[in-house]
């Protein structure tokens, strides 16, 4: 057979094939719908973990906790079913990291007035050639010092918590990445007890999953108040960030938030004053990265009545949920914030253990579009937990609502000298845990707002010993049930809570509590779904691809 007649062949052959395929295609017009699977656990997270406060006489832990997967995965023996693990990321100063011959007399302005530190000039920003700035930081030195180092805190198996603490004041940021059966449900709180100077108090943060763009209500450049920004960039190349500052008049003009470069792997504190020329008793903050992802949280430091970290606030429309406000606040102050075009009008209402009232005397907020209103509610819960809930009031206009409360004062008596905040949170999907919890201290509030919701609790075996056990609760509608968890004797060691919820929406909190009972410190975490699964479509192959 000669070349041309199997060139022919050949030809006629696919021809043929694609004849075929036409033929048992289905007409173009026939829809096909996409059958999702049931959800599937993640195989990766990652988070990121602020700058802890550099204060002299602070004590930091980190308790990393993966719930336990079921059914449990089977491996080999000896070998691990995937990892956990956060390693540093060092604080970028343009000055301190330029070569030595191009450093210079360049300022950073870090920690001059006892906060934690900063960049007196927004990051180094001009507002300039930002994305070459980014270049310049590039992404290799920040992705060598992770690759250098030992991972701060791994975990060993999931069900099992892992504590660390540091006390040299020089902690650097954090980032990591948790996969296979460590993936779905990674927690690690972030705790920082400071026994003394402005900044005395208890901090408390969930490191969190990093993002492209967050809102905080609640942060300040008051003459008192010392409040950083705290940028920390997981990835492996280099990002440019912008922070915008919003008052009780509106955007606040200043390009000085713009172009801040955060290396790869790096994290880069920035002090709010220096953003503005005028002192602001109540802001809102956006935080954007423009490539890639970031983590951002602000470190809120009150020279009279302590510290604690200002988490990104859930910025719905419709209504707003600020859940776990502690039993024994004694002054409460709203911060909302409306960056949409229309005002808007909201009823509060207070969720306590038996039911929803209305706070006489503050019985709606009104929101200005693009500015900010603070409103304080006083000794609002009035000695048990609650939850603000924030609904838009009959004939107001619509929108996204950015709020925050700050609390001071859990104790009794004068003022305990702490401060704590709430941001407005997502509701409890399915899961979401805690870790980092400690068996004196603990409190668990869990607000249904709509119907009665069935909840089980989940008190983990101890970092240092014990069995899991689960309790079952109902949440009345309406309500704020607050749990103090008792654990088994068995229980060594912090410990984690983990709650699974089936029914209406459900809105979580932990309060932690330390000290002596006449001038306690104490922080709030709200408790977001943990999103430990997703679902995945079905596939199955088409040939009928090969004809389009």
């Amino acid at each position: 057979m000669n070349r041309a007649t199997l060139s022919l062949l050949i030809t006629l052959g696919v021809l043929a094939a694609i004849t075929g395929f036409a033929t048992l295609r289905p007409d173009d017009s026939e829809v096909h719908t996409l059958v999702q699977d049931l959800p599937r656990p993640v195989e990766r997270s990652t988070l990121t973990c602020p700058r802890p406060t550099a204060a002299e006489s602070a004590t930091t832990w980190y308790t990393g906790y993966t719930p336990p997967s079921d059914p449990v995965p089977e491996v080999e023996e000896g070998e691990q079913a995937g990892s956990a693990d956060l390693l540093p990321a060092p604080v970028y100063s343009p000055a301190t990291d330029l070569p030595s011959d191009e450093a210079g007399d360049e300022d950073t302005g870090a920690g001059e007035d006892g906060g934690d530190g900063g960049d007196s000039d927004g990051g180094d920003s001009d507002g300039g050639d930002s994305d070459d700035e980014a270049d310049d930081a590039g992404g290799d030195g920040g992705s060598d010092a992770a690759e250098s180092t030992e991972p701060v805190l791994s975990l060993e198996q999931p069900g099992r918590p892992v504590t660390v603490d540091v006390e040299d004041g020089e902690e650097p940021g954090l980032s990591g990445t948790a996969e296979e059966s460590f993936a779905p449900g990674w927690t690690v709180q972030q705790t920082t007890r400071v026994d003394a100077g402005p900044g005395r108090g208890l901090l408390g943060t969930a490191c969190q999953t990093p993002d492209t763009q967050f809102w905080f209500a609640g942060a300040s450049t008051a003459d008192n108040r010392h409040d950083y920004v705290h940028l920390t960039n997981p990835d492996d190349a280099a990002t440019v960030v912008d922070i915008e500052l919003y008052g009780p008049e509106g955007k606040l003009d200043s390009d000085l938030g713009e172009g801040i470069a955060v290396p790869a792997h790096r994290t880069v504190p920035v002090r709010l004053s220096t953003l503005t020329a005028e002192p602001q008793p109540d802001l809102a903050v956006q935080v954007t990265a423009r490539t890639g992802r970031i983590g951002a949280e602000i470190e809120a430091v009150d020279e009279e009545l302590g510290a604690d970290w200002l988490n990104p606030v859930t910025a719905p429309e419709g209504r707003v949920v600020l859940p776990g406000i502690p039993a024994n606040a004694e002054a409460v102050r709203l911060v909302a914030f409306a960056p949409g075009d229309e005002d808007i009008t909201l009823d509060v209402g207070l969720a306590g253990p038996t039911g929803t009232i209305t706070p006489a005397g503050n019985e709606t907020v009104s929101l200005h579009a693009g500015t900010v209103t603070a409103v304080d509610l006083g000794n609002l819960t009035q000695g048990d937990a609650g939850s603000l809930i924030l609904t838009p009031a009959e004939g107001s206009g619509a929108g996204r609502v950015v709020a925050a409360v700050q609390v001071a004062g859990v104790g009794d008596g004068a003022q305990s000298g702490d401060l704590a905040f709430v941001p407005a949170a997502p509701p409890v999907e399915d899961r979401a845990t805690a870790s980092g919890n400690i068996a004196s201290g603990t409190t668990l509030a869990l607000t249904a707002p709509d119907e009665a919701v069935e909840v089980e609790v989940t008190v983990s075996a101890g970092a240092g010993g014990g069995e899991p056990v689960t309790e079952s609760y109902t949440v009345d509608g309406r309500t704020t049930m607050a749990i103090q968890p008792e654990l088994p004797d068995s229980t060594e060691g912090s410990f984690a809570l983990t709650v699974t919820t089936s029914g209406g929406p459900l809105y979580a909190a932990r309060t932690l509590l330390m000290g002596d009972e006449d001038a306690p410190t104490f922080t709030v975490q709200t408790l977001p779904d943990d999103h430990s699964a997703v679902a995945v479509p079905d596939t199955a192959q088409d040939l009928s691809v090969l004809t389009d």
